[in-house]
């Protein structure tokens, strides 16, 4: 069995400029997230009771290659960096589109299609969790999103994976999956494993393959980038002939008002009362 894990490698403490709303983020700080780690410590579970393959891919540039360095030490069987070669605008909105595409490319042309394609349910970049999905479309196979918990029934009629997701209110669905899937898993209870000394200090050195694909068109364009200014309210012109009439019209000086006042009493029905006086002063009640 061939287990793909796609991982994404994104930096969860970036900053967004209010006025211009651009995102400020830094490669030093980007990891996976806990789904994508979980991500792939259930596809290196599956590859050891199926004795199968996990390999894992990312597409980012060359600052995460520590987390296909990462999957290596922690028992991945091969990695694969997919590179675009151009920057993304950080202004632009990710669909997931965009990445599931030039991921499923990489993916065929490297490995062919897989048994179990997994990811993390959604990235921690406020990503919409749409990528599973658009996987699942590029390779034309069954889909199984959100799940918390995964493992599989052995390799008759041509293999199967029994998945639970999470359903509102506390409840549970068992899904039969058929195979090949693309499966995106929470982060419920499923750590990576530890990695060895050993395995990391080789993991340190290993190469890492990538994979050139051609940078896809923005789908959205933005022209123009500034602030939020909301619509002025209308408001009726000031009556009065004289300058000095309509500015305290506006202003609202020299008008009556009532000042505040403070009741203290500790007879509930007098507070009671009060409260009642008040609400009939106002025009809330009749009487």
């Amino acid at each position: 069995m061939l287990i793909v894990v796609a991982m994404r490698c994104t930096d969860a403490h970036a900053s967004v400029r209010p006025l211009s709303g651009e995102v400020h983020a830094d490669p030093r700080m980007a990891g996976p997230s806990p789904a994508d780690h979980a991500a792939l410590e259930s596809g290196l579970r599956l590859a050891e009771r199926t004795g199968g393959r996990c390999v894992v891919v990312t597409q980012a540039p060359v600052a995460a290659e520590d987390v296909l360095r990462e999957a290596l030490s922690c028992g991945a069987n091969e990695v694969l960096r997919v590179d675009s070669g151009a920057e993304p605008d950080e202004r632009a909105a990710d669909s997931g589109a965009g990445t599931a595409k030039s991921l499923a490319g990489a993916i065929r042309a490297r490995f062919g299609v897989p048994d179990v394609l997994l990811t993390g349910d959604h990235s921690i970049d406020r990503g919409t969790g749409a990528t599973p999905a658009f996987l699942a479309s590029e390779m034309r196979c069954a889909q199984a999103l959100g799940l918390v918990s995964l493992e599989t029934t052995g390799t008759d009629e041509g293999g199967r994976l029994r998945g639970v997701r999470r359903l509102d209110r506390g409840r549970r669905e068992r899904l039969a999956i058929p195979l090949p899937a693309v499966c995106s898993v929470e982060p419920a209870g499923v750590r990576l494993r530890t990695a060895t000394l050993p395995a990391t200090l080789a993991a340190r050195s290993a190469e890492i393959p990538v994979h050139q694909v051609a940078a896809e068109p923005a789908a959205l364009r933005v022209r123009a980038a500034s602030g939020y200014r909301p619509r002025a309210k209308e408001l009726p012109p000031p009556a009065g002939s004289e300058a000095r009439q309509r500015v305290l019209e506006l202003t609202g000086a020299h008008e009556q008002r009532e000042p505040p006042r403070i009741v203290t009493t500790d007879d509930p029905a007098e507070a009671a009362e009060e409260l009642l006086s008040f609400l009939r002063d106002k025009g809330y009640l009749d009487g």
